[in-house]
């Protein structure tokens, strides 16, 4: 039993044997066909990707030789724009250094003006307050000399008078004094002799005392009459004292007059010095500012010229990116009708203040510099959005290139993505779609796909 079991086993084995065998000789030909399929696949898309490449080269070659020729042409027509954009420039520039030569020549010439016309007022108010000044000067001496003079004469004629008084009365009392002395001596003697006369006998000397008293009593008359010259001296002295201080009062009072006047003109020639300062220091001040606003003007007029050549150069920068039709034509025409535009001025005159509107008045030359900066912003906007959309375009021919290569090449990274090539056990790892049962009359049908195996995957998985 056990030898009949061994027997029939043998051809079993060998039959399972030789199916094997078959197996790997019928997956190594068609191993050997789908590599002589794929291979002539791939000899097909690499005739057409090279066909495709080189009719894009010649498109491109002959985009470059148009290209080359037009950049030559614009080239030419650059450099022609170029000289007479310089010639023009050259001219402006010109006749901006001859105006502001010109206006430089004037500024200079009202600046001499204005220094000489200040230097001759200023030497004529100089002049004529010296003038003044010595005027005052030779009043206030002349015053002063009148003053010292009249004093002196009056001091002169009241020491003379003082001094002949003085001498009258001196010799008065001395006259006086000797007649008195000598009458006094007689009336001694007299009395000597009358004493002798009244010893001798009483008589004689009453007799005596009666002439002596009449002769006394003319004396005292006498002397009566040299006191009241005494007192008419000494009135005529008062009277004279009084005349001294009436014309020391009147002197005073016209050194007081004239005090004031000096005071007067003082006030006046302190008031003249002040407007003097006062007109000094204004045209001193009229000329800082003149100087301030001259360097202020001097300054705003090198900035608009370091501006208009920045703009110039920028000019030049943009006229190299210009195209032929912005060279020909650099300046487009409104898309608007008449009435559309007549429309948006009233509308814009109704809603317009009259600041904004003056400024809006001042600003009409800037009309097509708008026009060509509203162009070129909207070009820039085009190339954006079309850089944006190339980008897009770029991204998605780059993901469909990359899907096509990891669809023609095996590795780690493309096997643990999604791959319709890659099957596993009859098995892919794309998504199955849903079946459904029903089918709408206007639906499309789904492509019928075909899975491919690769057989060095079934010959590893069947050995």
């Amino acid at each position: 039993m056990p030898k009949k079991g061994k027997k029939a086993k043998t051809p079993l084995s060998q039959e399972e044997h030789n199916s094997a065998l078959n197996l790997n000789k019928i997956n190594t030909q068609w191993r050997t066909v789908l590599r002589e399929v794929k291979t002539k696949e791939l000899h097909k898309d690499i005739e057409i990707l090279s066909q495709t490449f080189e009719r894009v080269v010649d498109c491109k070659d002959s985009v470059i030789k148009s290209l080359a020729k037009d950049l030559s042409e614009a080239e030419e027509q650059y450099a022609h724009a170029l000289r007479s954009h310089l010639h023009n420039i050259d001219k402006l520039l010109a006749l901006q250094r001859c105006r502001l030569n010109l206006l430089e020549e004037n500024y200079n010439v009202e600046l001499e003006a204005l220094t000489k016309e200040f230097e001759i007022e200023r030497k004529t108010i100089i002049d004529q307050h010296e003038k003044e000044i010595h005027y005052l000067q030779d009043v206030f001496m002349a015053m002063e000399q009148n003053y010292i003079d009249s004093e002196y004469e009056s001091k002169l004629e009241f020491q003379s008078m003082w001094d002949d008084l003085k001498n009258k009365n001196i010799e008065e009392k001395h006259f006086l004094r000797l007649q008195l002395e000598n009458v006094v001596e007689d009336l001694w003697k007299r009395f000597q002799d009358a004493l002798k006369n009244y010893t001798d006998a009483t008589e004689d000397r009453k007799i005596a005392f009666e002439t002596l008293k009449v002769k006394d009593e003319k004396s005292s008359k006498d002397i009566e009459v040299q006191m009241k010259k005494i007192q008419k001296l000494q009135d005529s002295i008062i009277i004279l004292k009084s005349k001294i201080m009436m014309h020391s009062r009147e002197s005073e009072e016209q050194n007081q007059y004239i005090r004031d006047d000096k005071e007067l003109v003082l006030v006046q020639l302190r008031k003249l010095k002040a407007q003097r300062s006062q007109a000094r220091e204004i045209a001193q001040e009229n000329l800082v500012k003149l100087t301030l606003e001259s360097n202020a003007t001097l300054k705003a007029l090198r900035k608009i010229v370091d501006k208009g050549e920045k703009i110039l150069k920028l000019a030049e920068i943009c006229r190299k990116f210009e195209t032929e039709e912005e060279k020909v034509l650099p300046f487009y025409s409104s898309a608007l009708t008449a009435e559309e535009q007549e429309e948006i001025e009233k509308v814009s005159a109704e809603e317009l203040t009259e600041e904004l509107a003056k400024d809006i008045t001042n600003y009409k030359g800037m009309e097509n510099f708008w026009k060509r900066y509203n162009k070129v912003k909207l070009e820039q906007l085009s190339l954006q959005h079309r850089h944006a959309q190339l980008l897009e375009i770029n991204g998605k021919l780059r993901e469909m290139l990359k899907k096509y290569l990891d669809g023609i090449s095996v590795s780690d990274e493309v096997l643990n993505q999604l791959n319709p090539l890659f099957i596993v056990n009859h098995r892919s790892n794309l998504p199955q779609p849903l079946s459904t049962s029903t089918t709408q009359p206007g639906d499309k049908k789904c492509p019928t796909t075909y899975n491919i195996i690769e057989a060095a995957h079934v010959i590893s998985h069947i050995l």
